[in-house]
């Protein structure tokens, strides 16, 4: 690899590095407001502990997949940030499949995000 691969390589690992640590603190700091309202959108609103442990989990799955892009790049890594993005891209398409038609594309991004990941596993040392 040149040293212009390894440098575009990182920035790319930085910038989902911070989608997923951005979506942690997010989910967290929006917890009685959007991270609720997307629940009971798709039909989950109670018991108030399942709709608290969902968005808890999913900050922590979230803040977890973001620290191992960041401390630990490579396969497992980025594997482990494809299997989550793609599990819960299918639990949001099975919940609200209208969010594949939204203006701002919330679900559309995960495709993007699939080929940078893929790319960074490609490229990663085994």
């Amino acid at each position: 690899m040149n040293r212009t691969a390894d440098e575009t390589d990182r920035l790319l690992r930085y910038s989902l590095v911070a989608v997923w640590l951005f979506t942690a603190l997010a989910s967290i700091a929006e917890l009685d407001g959007q991270s609720r309202q997307v629940l009971a959108a798709a039909g989950i609103a109670s018991p108030q502990w399942l709709v608290h442990g969902l968005i808890v989990g999913g900050a922590a799955a979230d803040l977890a997949v973001g620290i191992a892009l960041w401390r630990w790049p490579g396969r497992a890594s980025y594997a482990a940030a494809l299997a989550l993005m793609l599990v819960m891209t299918l639990v949001a398409t099975v919940l609200q499949p209208g969010l594949w038609l939204h203006p701002l594309g919330p679900l559309l991004k995960n495709i993007p995000i699939a080929a940078l990941l893929w790319h960074l596993y490609r490229r990663a040392a085994s």
